[in-house]
């Protein structure tokens, strides 16, 4: 029987909410959330600032047993308390089998994690293909991409793409369908109109109409991309208002 997904679905706990007026309840997408299924291979969390894109994958993430900060389950360093408190509301359906690996890439906060390991925890170093901090941002992102992240594993990413130039997003690519190969699960909130081509993958936008499930070609991130790159000329005149 395939033991994908991991992670089945989310459910709010909307009899537990107090208050639909309090952050981040507030937020419509949160607001109108009552399940959210998850693909055996690849879900995207679109969205624009704002719309609650990194709230809810950090919510996923902590009541999965990740740390704020992110990293490994083993590392449960906490260097600021802000998190939303949504990760108490919901109840999360998973397989009868447990992934092997787990890994929690968050960009905002990456840095914390691999000064944690370069103090706490060089032993693992080596994992990590070497020190983080002896790596530019965007190779020590690609590092845990190529040489943490083992597969059999659940692998939740918030906004992977901030350090990565867009042909290592391409390679990014590449290394997430590998992991794929090897039965891992990946949910993942993106800008990127790169990733979120990842063939088959489920992509979920929030806005202000709430959560639904949406094509590649329709998403906000791939429209703005082909048209700036069709016609890049006249958006900048109208962006600079240059326009005639």
């Amino acid at each position: 029987m395939e033991s994908r997904p991991y992670l089945r679905e989310i459910q709010l706990m909307r009899q537990a909410v107090s208050s639909y007026d309090q952050y981040p309840f507030d937020i419509p997408a949160i607001r109108s959330l009552s399940s959210l299924q998850f693909h055996p291979d690849v879900t995207f969390i679109v969205g624009e600032n704002g719309s609650g894109k990194s709230t809810l994958i950090e919510a996923i993430a902590l009541a999965s047993g990740f740390s704020l900060e992110g990293g490994p389950k083993s590392i449960q360093e906490v260097t600021h308390h802000n998190a939303s408190g949504l990760f108490g509301y919901l109840k999360l359906i998973r397989s009868y089998k447990s992934p092997k690996d787990y890994f929690f890439l968050r960009a905002e906060s990456f840095y914390n994690v691999a000064t944690y390991m370069e103090i706490n925890a060089t032993e693992y170093l080596e994992s990590y293909g070497g020190s983080l901090h002896g790596k530019s941002h965007g190779e020590a992102f690609f590092a845990v991409l190529t040489h943490k992240l083992k597969g059999d594993g659940l692998y939740i990413f918030d906004e992977p793409e901030a350090a990565l130039s867009p042909s290592r997003q391409m390679s990014a690519l590449a290394a997430i369908d590998q992991l794929v190969q090897k039965r891992s699960q990946l949910i993942i909130a993106t800008h990127s109109p790169i990733l979120l081509a990842y063939p088959n993958a489920v992509i979920y936008q929030l806005d202000e109409d709430g959560i639904k499930q949406i094509a590649y070609e329709d998403t906000v991130q791939y429209q703005i991309t082909k048209g700036f790159l069709n016609d890049h000329k006249r958006m900048m005149d109208l962006l600079l208002g240059r326009a005639h």
